[in-house]
């Protein structure tokens, strides 16, 4: 039953208009709605519901990402939208931030204004 369904991915801000302005200004994201409950993004089909909450500490490890056919492009794109990958010492590609995993995926992270990891990768 959940094979066939959409999924729908979570993320926590402090500030709505923070996280608006960067998953629709920067990202592309289409904006759904605002409620008291949350803001919906929308992107490839599937919805984000973004929760405001008072205080949290964001995971350290990616929360979200997207499966990419050209990561050295989309990570070209995100640095003209405004989006640094981060350089973290395991990476290889300190220029990018794209690191290349003993199989051949690649991956770039970067983080969204609460400091929520996400990622692109592509696979081989």
């Amino acid at each position: 039953m959940l094979a066939a369904a959409k999924m729908v991915g979570f993320l926590l801000t402090k500030d709505y208009e923070k996280a608006r302005a960067f998953f629709e200004g920067q990202l592309g994201f289409e904006f759904v709605s605002l409620d008291q409950f949350a803001l919906v993004m929308s992107i490839g089909g599937h919805n984000i519901r973004i929760v405001k909450v008072p205080n949290f500490t964001p995971l350290q490890s990616t929360v979200l990402g997207w499966d990419v056919l050209d990561i050295q492009a989309v990570v070209a794109w995100l640095k003209q939208q405004g989006v640094a990958c981060e350089k973290y010492p395991f990476v290889q590609d300190r220029e990018l931030g794209i690191w290349s995993a003993p199989g051949g995926a690649k991956v770039a992270w970067f983080k969204d204004p609460d400091g929520n990891v996400l990622s692109v990768s592509q696979h081989p």
